[in-house]
């Protein structure tokens, strides 16, 4: 007999790791894929890896999804049951310079996993969409009701168009999909080009750190353990069709199809100079605060209302920012010496 397994694409990467931790420590079998590039540290891809590599049940494949005839490879021994797909390339800023990593990675590798879960009769594909569909919306908090089609970044774009591509194949195919809208995740392990990386590395080498937006930017910081345990729920239950959905007043999160959207965000958004303070206090020293204008592609507030998930998977995020940050700065204390 076949054990089924569960495919996690971007394996290596932050939120891959910790989803893929949480899924062997209940027991499951875990195939896991990164391309390992090189937009952060491989070494911290590796560090991630090794600790998957002490679970019997984790496997691991260097793959990248834009290749299709390694996924359909993969795919074909048919113990594949459900997919969670985290490979993309991320950052809003970096799609101002390098457009093309983010077509090839988040639109064409999207299109492939999706016709390898169509070709397998994949149980249910969760996918991280991100908060930054939310573009130039202003109403917050932000809702999976709202209309998302001013999108401020290719990023941003990507993520929206593989919300529609779910969209097709859950229509087409009866391909239950679930796109989870995370905002700003941070802790151990974290991703070295983002802000609480950035900060405590530029704090503790008495270097400036670049506050964008003045400071005036508020973020929804959303603790990892919190999006993995919601993950590891979300996939157990698959995206089923809103038998009350209407094409008269289409409700964007849900379909007639098996398809559904969430925010998963903390629901507390944290004023960013508050943010560096909580920091500084958790390093014992004083940060050199270099004030920025808005970068180009920044949303300036993100806040999830996360009423949907918490109804659906009776689940919400636990961790206050004190406790997340204080978490993240003994790693970081630890990791790097």
């Amino acid at each position: 007999m076949h054990i089924l397994k569960i495919l996690v694409t971007g394996a290596a990467g932050f939120i891959g790791a910790a989803v893929s931790i949480k899924l062997l420590q209940r027991g499951d079998q875990v195939i896991g894929i990164d391309n390992l590039n090189s937009y952060y540290d491989v070494n911290l891809k590796q560090a991630r890896l090794q600790r998957l590599q002490n679970f019997s049940g984790f496997t691991f494949v260097p793959l990248d999804i834009a290749d299709k005839a390694g996924l359909d490879a993969l795919f074909a021994d048919g113990t594949i049951r459900q997919v969670i797909h985290l490979a993309a390339q991320a950052g809003v800023r970096h799609s101002l310079s390098n457009p093309h990593s983010y077509i090839q990675s988040n639109m064409v590798g999207f299109a492939h996993i999706l016709e390898c879960c169509r070709q397998h009769a994949i149980q249910h594909l969760v996918y991280a969409s991100s908060s930054s569909v939310y573009g130039a919306n202003r109403q917050t908090p932000f809702s999976v009701q709202d209309n998302v089609d001013h999108p401020i970044s290719l990023y941003a774009a990507s993520k929206k168009a593989n919300e529609l591509m779910a969209h097709s194949y859950s229509h087409l195919f009866a391909l239950p999909t679930t796109g989870l809208r995370l905002f700003t995740v941070y802790g151990p392990w974290g991703r070295p080009d983002m802000s609480p990386f950035l900060f405590t590395r530029n704090i503790l080498q008495g270097k400036p750190i670049d506050v964008f937006n003045y400071g005036n930017h508020r973020r929804d910081f959303t603790y990892i353990d919190d999006i993995a345990n919601g993950l590891v729920k979300v996939i157990d239950q698959p995206a089923q069709s809103n038998p009350a959905w209407s094409g008269h007043s289409p409700d964007p999160s849900s379909s007639f199809a098996p398809y559904k959207v969430y925010n998963m965000g903390n629901n507390k958004p944290v004023e960013l100079l508050d943010f560096i303070a909580a920091l500084e206090n958790c390093l014992g020293k004083k940060a050199i605060v270099n004030l920025m204008p808005l970068q180009h592609g920044d949303i300036p507030d993100t806040y999830a209302d996360v009423s949907h998930f918490e109804q659906d998977f009776a689940y919400k995020p636990m961790t206050d920012i004190i406790e997340g940050i204080g978490q993240f700065v003994t790693w970081y204390k630890g990791y790097y010496g």
